[in-house]
């Protein structure tokens, strides 16, 4: 499959957090066969290593909620590459569980995860880009930040989403003029692990499948050649924008 968008990524930098698999590491190896430079950012030493190596691509282990972190890996791209171009801010995670009965600590490990780091990522790539006075940066929200899923109950999850929605609106309009472009993209059911194992549920699948007008589940591939299309010049008019890509979940 060709990945090739209406215009090149030849020699930007790009980095993908998350990039270990799923989404990921699809986008990942999308963005290198249209020439770019990848990072791969994870927390997973032995994912990360093994996604860098298939990809001959740089790797750089990371624990996103640790602002301090972000820092240093800000700092080391742009020491090694000069740059940073691209930014596909895609780590996430999910917790199912009914609000009544979801604690403290699990409501804080999602938002920490989905909403907190993806700040830290765009304010300390965005800082790269600011000054080198160009930059695409694309955050992964979902479409739980638009509507919410039936019939798990994942509160938090739809919260944190809602939030990089906003997030990404809100710096969107601090930087345009600054020639820093962030949008967001929000997947509808795909063919994760994370997608997977709620299949697994029979309840869930049949939901899932019953709403969504294209009856089956997407593929990464799938969410990758939107990333591709966002993080290139071909979308120079894109910011603020929120590309859906759902097979219709969310037209109902």
């Amino acid at each position: 499959m060709s990945y090739s968008p209406l215009s090149p990524l030849d020699g930007r930098v790009a980095i993908v957090t998350g990039g270990a698999r799923g989404i990921g590491l699809e986008t990942a190896k999308a963005l290198k066969e249209n020439g770019a430079k990848i990072v791969i950012v994870d927390i997973s030493i032995e994912a990360g290593e093994k996604a860098a190596k298939e990809l001959d691509a740089d790797f750089v282990r990371t624990d996103l909620t640790r602002s301090e972190e972000v820092s240093r890996l800000a700092a080391q791209v742009r020491s090694k590459f000069g740059r940073i171009d691209i930014a596909f801010n895609n780590a996430g995670i999910s917790i199912h569980a009914p609000s009544e009965v979801c604690t403290d600590e699990d409501w804080h490990k999602v938002i920490n995860v989905n909403l907190h780091a993806v700040f830290y990522c765009c304010r300390e790539f965005g800082k790269v880009m600011l000054e080198q006075g160009k930059g695409s940066i694309i955050n992964t929200a979902s479409m739980s930040g638009i509507i919410s899923n039936t019939p798990q109950p994942q509160s938090a999850y739809n919260v944190s989403k809602a939030g990089v929605i906003m997030l990404t609106k809100s710096l969107a309009g601090e930087w345009a003029k600054r020639g820093v472009r962030v949008n967001s993209i929000s997947p509808g059911y795909i063919g994760t692990e994370m997608t997977k194992s709620g299949m697994s549920n029979l309840e869930w699948q049949t939901e899932w499948l019953k709403l969504t007008p294209m009856g089956r589940v997407g593929e990464p591939r799938e969410v990758a050649t939107a990333v591709v299309y966002l993080a290139s010049d071909a979308s120079s008019y894109f910011t603020g924008s929120n590309l859906v890509v759902d097979g219709g979940y969310t037209c109902w």
